[in-house]
Formats: structure tokens, sequence, C-alpha cells
């Protein structure tokens, strides 16, 4: 299915705001059939949550009506964690051929615990209204960031300031430079990628997804170094 393909059966299925059986059955089936990676299901994700966005704003569905359909197009869009536990995540994503910033959208939307964040500069707003609202779920959200670069026009580390998730930020003259998170405890995200808009769209960027245990530990391990470090 192409996406103009995709994004016509998701407007179809909004179009009465419900999201029945049948129409359920028959989205499992292309997942099932279609086996769509991270990139792939993030793209559906983001399609969805654009089309509920538009279907709220012009008044064509009823926002709870719209609000139920999202949440059931992004429960099936998560891979079941007995498909494969997080130890088995082996993804590599690249920007700007890939839908960077909407993948990271929705490892917030599946964190169930917690989400330790520890990158030089957020301004990507698509990716702090994921952090925003998975803090609003009750989600332990913890950034770290670089203290010259949250007053960068743009910035969004403020933001997620006053919306109370808890934010250190490093007092060196020298850069807190490190680009990564971890979800759940149980999934690592790293590498070159900037969470920003030029890193999405301009940027020859990366990063990697990885469950193994023996990456997940050294960065949790320093994460929480940097944490009590830069507490005062």
């Amino acid at each position: 299915m192409q996406d103009h393909e995709l994004r016509a059966a998701l407007r179809r299925s909004l179009a009465d705001g419900q999201f029945d059986r049948t129409e359920r059955d028959e989205f499992r089936a292309w997942l099932e059939n279609a086996s769509p990676d991270g990139h792939r299901r993030a793209v559906c994700q983001s399609m969805a949550f654009d089309l509920a966005r538009e279907a709220v704003e012009q008044q064509s569905v009823p926002l709870h009506s719209a609000l139920n359909w999202l949440e059931r197009i992004v429960k099936l869009l998560t891979p079941l964690a007995s498909a494969g536990s997080p130890q088995t995540v082996a993804e590599a994503c690249f920007s700007p051929q890939h839908q960077c910033a909407a993948r990271i959208a929705q490892l917030f939307d599946s964190a169930r615990r917690s989400a330790d964040v520890c990158v030089f500069t957020i301004t990507d707003d698509r990716i702090t209204e994921a952090i925003e609202s998975a803090h609003r779920r009750g989600v332990k959200i913890r950034v770290i960031t670089d203290d010259e670069k949250q007053f960068d026009p743009g910035s969004d580390v403020e933001r997620l300031a006053r919306a109370g998730v808890p934010v250190r930020v490093d007092r060196t003259a020298f850069h807190m430079h490190h680009k990564f998170a971890i979800f759940d405890g149980a999934l690592l995200l790293t590498g070159s990628y900037n969470w920003t808009r030029s890193a999405a769209q301009n940027n020859e960027e990366n990063f990697v997804l990885t469950g193994e245990p023996r990456l997940l530990r050294p960065f949790a391990q320093l994460f929480e170094e940097l944490w009590r470090q830069f507490s005062s």
C-alpha cells in the first residue's frame, strides 16, 4: 500500500468517527501482510495524527471521537512486546530520507513508565509535543541539555520546564553534546541526530535503536551520573 492509499484508507476510517471491528481487522491484516518496519509505522502514525487534527479543526468529527479513533490506531501500530522483546530491537534511522522526528515522537507515545533524555538541543515542536503528552500521561521524564543551547531561538527547553518536566543543564564552559534517550529503561536511542527541524529536513544525520543490555547499562549509568552532577 502506497502512502496516498494508506492516507485514503485512514481518512475513510475516520470519516464517521468510528473504528469498528471490520476496519480494525482490515488494518491488522495490512500490518500482518506488509510487516512495516519502525519507519513505516512512524509514517502511518504521523498520518493518523495529521488526519485527526485536521478533522477536529474542520469540526467534521467530534474531538472525543477523533481521540478514540487515534488511540486505537496507535495501539495497533505499537508492536507487541511478545512479538519481539526490546532486547531484539535493532533499528537504524537516517535523515532526511526517513521520518526520524515521527519515530522519536512514537517512542514517547509508546513509553509507559519513563524516558530519560540527554540531548544537545530540542527545537522540533513535534518531538516537544510528544514529550509533553507523555508527561501529562504520567510518564516520568527527565531532560539533560546544554546550558547555552537552551536560550537559542526556537529552543523548547524552557517550554518543557514550564510544563513541569524536570530539566537539568551543564554548568561548564564546554558543551553537553550527547544525543541519546532511554525509554522505559529498556530501549536506547543514540546517534548524531539533533532534535531539530533542520536535522529532520536538511542535515545528513542518523540514530540507532537497540535494546541490547550491554549498551543500555553504560548509557543509563552515564545519565544518572550527569543528572547528579548537574543537580546544582
